[in-house]
């Protein structure tokens, strides 16, 4: 279990710019200290923006201490990023095998074996993790401002005594672009899980389905059948049915091989609330029992799917993961929105239902040399090889 880092620790820090005394990178305890209008300025058209981020931030999510990492200039926010703090257990990727059951029975002789403090730009809630740039910063001053982002994170993890650096999941093409900043700021890097993606370039699903393969089309017609068995209601608050909906969740988290954040439902609640207009909850029923749920996020061109958590018994036998993925993609051409982010892992489907993959990249730094070449040396070890295979 993550340790919770106490907040009475973690204080605001500064970090002024070296060649520019009109400059500073700060660090923040709250996205509140930064502002909405602020923040949003450094991510426009994203869709997990500042109220996202204050949603994730306020759901109490054990084990992680959220911060906010901005270059200000002439008073105004220029670069952004958000970060975590959190004890970081060095097996969190790897395969369910003999390496993991060595791990956890060292663990159980020693707690704190292959477990290091870490401090991250990026979100462990969020779908990639790549920096934002107020729309006024020309693209050759981005590469200056990021380093100044990198900065801030090291003074943080300096003052917390977080021995690990990181950031988390840098979306291609901003990962090829930036590498050179990452190489000089002494950080070397590993392949993330990539994200799956469909445009949705077809005005209905009879179009879309003529564009699989004759195979898949039989196949998705069949399945489609299960929505004669199958009630779908969609809500934008979840109330009386959370502890349902947090059973599921939990079901669906521990069939998968890595864990990192826990999620609770303040998290549920506090996206819908926060995202008021651009969230909501698609309900799957049989037989009047809540069978499967899908948390979707969106603005006027995407929209993601955050979650989809399903009885893993009973939820199979109605094809719920299909009949999820054709009911966003209806909501998608009924709203005229351009693009289906269904997020990371089970790839086959994804690919095979027609999406297409962006990379991501994931960084990591020790502050000792030795160990940075210990950690370089076993990395491709930790590199999540997502097996393609198998439905949510």
């Amino acid at each position: 279990m993550l340790q919770i880092i106490s907040e009475s620790t973690l204080t605001r820090v500064e970090l002024p710019a070296e060649h520019n005394p009109l400059m500073q990178t700060r660090v923040a305890n709250s996205i509140r200290e930064v502002g909405k209008q602020a923040w949003n300025a450094c991510f426009k058209d994203e869709v997990e923006d500042f109220d996202c981020l204050l949603a994730i931030e306020e759901a109490g999510i054990e084990g992680f201490a959220w911060r906010y990492v901005t270059v200000i200039e002439n008073g105004t926010v220029i670069a952004a990023m958000p970060a975590f703090i959190t004890n970081y257990q060095l097996e969190t990727t790897l395969e369910e095998g003999a390496v993991r059951r060595f791990i956890r029975r060292m663990r159980g002789i020693f707690p704190g074996f292959l477990t290091l403090k870490l401090a991250c730009l990026g979100s462990p809630c969020t779908e990639t993790g790549k920096p934002g740039f107020c729309a006024n910063v020309p693209p050759e001053r981005q590469p200056e401002l990021l380093a100044q982002l990198i900065a801030g994170l090291e003074n943080l993890a300096d003052g917390q005594g977080c021995s690990l650096r990181g950031v988390k999941d840098v979306p291609e093409p901003y990962a090829s672009e930036f590498a050179p900043v990452f190489a000089r700021s002494g950080f070397a890097s590993i392949p993330g899980l990539p994200t799956a993606c469909l445009d949705i370039d077809f005005d209905s699903v009879e179009s879309y389905l003529g564009r699989l393969s004759a195979g898949t089309r039989k196949d998705m017609r069949r399945k489609l059948k299960s929505l004669e068995r199958v009630t779908i209601e969609t809500r934008t608050e979840l109330a009386d049915l959370m502890p349902r909906v947090m059973v599921l969740y939990h079901e669906t988290r521990s069939r998968s091989e890595w864990q990192f954040e826990a999620l609770t439902a303040g998290y549920f609640s506090g996206v819908l609330g926060r995202m008021r207009g651009r969230s909501f909850c698609t309900l799957y029923f049989a037989e009047g029992k809540l069978l499967a749920v899908n948390l979707l996020v969106h603005n006027e061109s995407t929209l993601i799917d955050k979650f989809f958590c399903m009885d893993g018994e009973e939820g199979r036998a109605y094809d719920l993961y299909y009949l999820s993925w054709f009911t966003n993609l209806r909501y998608c051409i009924e709203h005229r929105i351009a693009r289906y982010q269904s997020g990371q892992a089970y790839y086959e489907n994804k690919l095979r239902l027609g999406s297409r993959l962006t990379a991501n990249t994931m960084y990591f730094k020790h502050r000792n040399k030795g160990i940075q070449w210990l950690l370089r040396l076993v990395s491709p070890l930790f590199v999540v090889d997502e097996p393609l295979g198998g439905s949510s």
